[in-house]
């Protein structure tokens, strides 16, 4: 069975393109969300093993999401992605507990390079 990851982001489409990336791969996509409070609910209801998070957001950002997710579970795996340009915000996400980060546009082998490497 492929690792249990949940995707974050407001924007359906890269949702769907990371999704489409992941589960060709052999990952499983328990849960998505459009924001980082629904991230922190999805998170205490599905526990995933991989969150894959946007970092700006509407109602919670994706940073303030991680220092909640992190609070619930010390060791929750959190990948961030972020556009081009947002180097401070990446920073922060790290020290607030992110594993890795994307920069978007993305490839998919960067994707799955990152994936691989923080769920090992």
């Amino acid at each position: 069975m492929g690792k249990r990851i949940l995707l974050v982001d407001d924007a359906a489409f890269m949702r769907m393109m990371i999704k489409d990336i992941l589960t060709k791969n052999g990952y499983d996509i328990v849960g998505e969300a459009e924001n980082g409070l629904k991230a922190v609910e999805k998170f205490k209801e599905l526990v995933p093993e991989l969150v894959i998070m946007d970092i700006t957001m509407p109602e919670m950002d994706g940073i303030q999401a991680v220092k909640e997710i992190k609070a619930i579970d010390k060791d929750a795996k959190i990948i961030m992605c972020s556009a081009m340009g947002q180097q401070a915000m990446v920073i922060e996400a790290i020290q607030s507990g992110a594993r890795d980060f994307i920069v978007k546009p993305f490839q998919a082998d960067r994707i799955l390079e990152s994936v691989r490497k923080v769920l090992e």
